[in-house]
């Protein structure tokens, strides 16, 4: 297992990631996705409040390279955005599972989080 996927989270083929706690999840982008994009330069972030079907375009990354989407892995409202990575994207960048999430939001469906891939499987994917 490649120290760049932590274990204790939930991928899915976009590159998005979620940590769950109880039926909150935290929402960010993986490693390998930041490093694809290189130096992320601006993250326009969902509005509070908003409800989103998993796959819906959620939030914007920006990079000296490209713009990309970021998808909501599950269904659910948006609680709490990381006005952080407003003020300083690049954390993005230097820390994608800690400093750098993205937007935490209230799971609907918890079932959704079973057809996410486990970090082997994302693990394949990337490979």
């Amino acid at each position: 297992m490649s120290k760049s996927i932590p274990t204790d989270l939930y991928y899915n083929p976009s590159h998005e990631w979620i940590r769950l706690e109880g039926d909150v999840a935290t929402v960010g982008i993986t490693d390998h996705a930041q490093a694809e994009l290189t130096d992320v330069v601006y993250v326009e972030l969902p509005s509070v409040g908003r409800v989103v079907d998993a796959g819906d375009p959620s939030a914007v990354v920006e990079s000296v390279k490209a713009a990309s989407d970021i998808y909501a892995p599950v269904s659910g409202e948006i609680v709490e955005v990381n006005p952080e990575v407003e003020n300083d994207p690049s954390l993005v960048n230097t820390d994608p599972y800690g400093k750098g999430w993205i937007f935490k939001m209230l799971v609907k469906n918890p079932a959704e989080v079973d057809g996410m891939l486990s970090p082997e499987a994302y693990e394949s994917h990337i490979s």
